[in-house]
Protein backbone atom coordinates (compact mmCIF):
# COMPACT_ATOMS: atom_id res chain seq x y z
CA UNK A 1 0.00 0.00 0.00
CA UNK A 2 1.14 3.53 -1.00
CA UNK A 3 1.94 6.31 1.49
CA UNK A 4 -0.30 9.18 1.28
CA UNK A 5 2.51 11.44 0.65
CA UNK A 6 4.14 9.59 -2.06
CA UNK A 7 4.15 10.73 -5.36
CA UNK A 8 2.78 7.52 -6.56
CA UNK A 9 -0.21 8.09 -3.65
CA UNK A 10 -0.55 11.66 -4.44
CA UNK A 11 -0.87 10.64 -8.75
CA UNK A 12 -3.91 8.07 -7.66
CA UNK A 13 -5.62 10.67 -5.86
CA UNK A 14 -5.38 12.91 -8.52
CA UNK A 15 -7.05 10.75 -11.08
CA UNK A 16 -9.58 9.31 -8.02
CA UNK A 17 -11.38 13.09 -7.48
CA UNK A 18 -14.46 12.90 -9.10
CA UNK A 19 -14.09 16.94 -10.51
CA UNK A 20 -10.64 15.86 -11.98
CA UNK A 21 -12.44 13.12 -13.75
CA UNK A 22 -15.87 15.37 -14.68
CA UNK A 23 -13.14 18.20 -15.75
CA UNK A 24 -11.09 15.37 -17.92
CA UNK A 25 -14.69 14.30 -19.61
CA UNK A 26 -15.75 17.93 -20.22
CA UNK A 27 -12.52 18.96 -21.75
CA UNK A 28 -12.74 15.74 -23.96
CA UNK A 29 -16.18 16.81 -25.43
CA UNK A 30 -15.41 20.26 -25.48
CA UNK A 31 -12.44 19.51 -28.27
CA UNK A 32 -15.09 17.23 -29.83
CA UNK A 33 -17.51 19.79 -30.48
CA UNK A 34 -15.24 22.54 -31.01
CA UNK A 35 -13.03 19.54 -34.14
CA UNK A 36 -16.25 18.87 -35.45
CA UNK A 37 -16.68 23.13 -36.15
CA UNK A 38 -13.24 22.84 -37.43
CA UNK A 39 -13.97 20.16 -39.94
CA UNK A 40 -17.29 22.13 -40.77
CA UNK A 41 -15.46 25.36 -41.48
CA UNK A 42 -13.33 23.38 -44.05
CA UNK A 43 -10.15 22.40 -41.96
CA UNK A 44 -8.59 19.22 -41.87
CA UNK A 45 -7.68 17.27 -37.91
CA UNK A 46 -3.93 16.94 -38.49
CA UNK A 47 -3.98 16.08 -34.92
CA UNK A 48 -5.79 16.00 -31.37
CA UNK A 49 -4.11 15.99 -28.19
CA UNK A 50 -0.57 16.33 -29.54
CA UNK A 51 1.69 15.98 -26.54
CA UNK A 52 5.07 17.21 -25.80
CA UNK A 53 7.19 17.30 -23.14
CA UNK A 54 7.07 21.30 -23.13
CA UNK A 55 3.13 21.33 -23.61
CA UNK A 56 0.08 20.16 -25.44
CA UNK A 57 -1.65 21.69 -28.28
CA UNK A 58 -5.37 20.05 -28.46
CA UNK A 59 -6.00 20.39 -32.14
CA UNK A 60 -3.67 20.99 -34.88
CA UNK A 61 -5.72 21.31 -38.47
CA UNK A 62 -4.79 22.80 -41.68
CA UNK A 63 -6.62 24.45 -44.52
CA UNK A 64 -4.50 24.93 -47.76
CA UNK A 65 -1.28 26.37 -46.75
CA UNK A 66 -2.50 27.23 -43.49
CA UNK A 67 -1.49 25.39 -40.59
CA UNK A 68 -3.87 26.43 -36.73
CA UNK A 69 -3.08 25.27 -32.91
CA UNK A 70 -6.14 25.22 -31.70
CA UNK A 71 -6.39 25.75 -28.07
CA UNK A 72 -9.90 24.44 -26.85
CA UNK A 73 -11.74 26.12 -23.79
CA UNK A 74 -14.53 25.47 -22.11
CA UNK A 75 -16.12 27.31 -19.21
CA UNK A 76 -19.70 28.16 -17.89
CA UNK A 77 -19.63 31.40 -20.18
CA UNK A 78 -17.82 32.65 -23.37
CA UNK A 79 -15.53 35.51 -21.65
CA UNK A 80 -14.74 32.94 -18.97
CA UNK A 81 -12.96 30.63 -21.96
CA UNK A 82 -11.46 33.49 -23.27
CA UNK A 83 -9.80 34.77 -20.08
CA UNK A 84 -8.76 31.14 -19.42
CA UNK A 85 -5.65 30.94 -22.18
CA UNK A 86 -3.07 32.57 -20.56
CA UNK A 87 0.19 33.68 -21.01
CA UNK A 88 1.98 31.10 -19.67
CA UNK A 89 0.01 28.62 -21.49
CA UNK A 90 0.63 30.39 -24.57
CA UNK A 91 4.34 29.85 -24.16
CA UNK A 92 3.26 26.22 -23.52
CA UNK A 93 1.40 25.83 -26.67
CA UNK A 94 4.08 28.11 -28.52
CA UNK A 95 6.92 25.50 -27.46
CA UNK A 96 4.44 22.40 -28.11
CA UNK A 97 3.76 23.22 -31.96
CA UNK A 98 7.69 24.16 -32.35
CA UNK A 99 7.81 20.92 -31.51
CA UNK A 100 5.57 19.75 -33.92
CA UNK A 101 7.48 21.31 -36.84
CA UNK A 102 10.45 19.74 -35.88
CA UNK A 103 8.54 16.48 -36.32
CA UNK A 104 6.70 17.88 -39.48
CA UNK A 105 9.24 19.91 -41.73
CA UNK A 106 6.33 19.72 -44.54
CA UNK A 107 4.45 22.27 -42.59
CA UNK A 108 7.81 24.21 -42.54
CA UNK A 109 6.68 26.43 -45.29
CA UNK A 110 2.89 27.00 -43.92
CA UNK A 111 1.02 30.14 -42.90
CA UNK A 112 0.98 29.41 -38.92
CA UNK A 113 -1.53 30.54 -36.68
CA UNK A 114 -2.54 30.40 -32.70
CA UNK A 115 -6.42 30.10 -32.58
CA UNK A 116 -8.98 29.56 -29.51
CA UNK A 117 -12.02 27.24 -29.25
CA UNK A 118 -14.52 28.81 -26.63
CA UNK A 119 -16.72 26.46 -25.56
CA UNK A 120 -19.73 27.32 -23.19
CA UNK A 121 -23.25 25.88 -22.34
CA UNK A 122 -26.15 26.52 -24.94
CA UNK A 123 -23.78 28.58 -26.57
CA UNK A 124 -22.21 27.81 -30.44
CA UNK A 125 -18.52 27.60 -30.27
CA UNK A 126 -16.37 31.20 -30.78
CA UNK A 127 -13.39 30.50 -33.22
CA UNK A 128 -10.92 33.43 -32.15
CA UNK A 129 -8.68 33.48 -35.48
CA UNK A 130 -4.78 34.45 -34.30
CA UNK A 131 -6.10 34.51 -30.25
CA UNK A 132 -1.85 34.68 -29.95
CA UNK A 133 1.28 34.65 -31.74
CA UNK A 134 4.68 33.40 -30.62
CA UNK A 135 5.81 37.11 -30.04
CA UNK A 136 4.09 37.34 -26.62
Amino acid sequence: MEAKGTRAGKAAAKIAAPERVAAFRTGLSAESRAAAWLIAKGYRILARRFRTPHGEIDIVVRRRQLLAFVEVKARASIDEAAYAVTPRQQQRIIAAAQAWLMTHPEHADFELRFDAMLIAPRRLPRHLLGAFDAST
